[in-house]
């Protein structure tokens, strides 16, 4: 990956709507060589998706809550990372060292939405011995 490369993700990441003429006036180059190196991009996994940064309080979702959770069972824990690839309220999922397993990082209506999460989607999990919650 060279400066020009760079600068088309620096691009992209400000704003992912812009044209490759736009992203190519910033880097020097033709939109036809924007689009190679966007390809080569995604071929070399540089970049992941393409998203939308959605307003999370626009679409209703104005909790936002981390929970970090011990998990008991080595053999529980990949049950439990698939558990929370399929949750939508997911948005992030770390793996830790320490006293607890993993930090969840959560988007959610309201406090309610938050206790039904942890009581039905999170808790029920087999290895699940503890939880902590943050509201943010």
């Amino acid at each position: 990956m060279d400066a020009t490369d760079r600068i088309i993700l620096d691009r992209l990441q400000a704003d992912g709507a812009q044209t490759y003429a736009e992203i190519g006036a910033a880097a020097g180059l033709s939109p036809s060589a924007v689009n190679d190196r966007l390809k080569r991009l995604r071929a070399e996994k540089v970049i992941r998706r393409m998203t939308a940064d959605i307003d999370p309080i626009a679409v209703g979702l104005s909790l936002l809550a981390f929970v970090l959770v011990a998990v008991s069972e080595p053999q529980g824990e990949g049950r439990f990372r698939e558990a929370m690839k399929a949750a939508p309220e997911v948005l992030e999922c770390h793996h830790l060292t320490g006293e607890f397993s993993y930090l969840l990082k959560l988007r959610l209506r309201d406090t309610a939405h938050l206790e039904q999460f942890l009581m039905d989607r999170l808790k029920p999990l087999a290895g699940v011995v503890r939880t902590h919650t943050l509201i943010a």
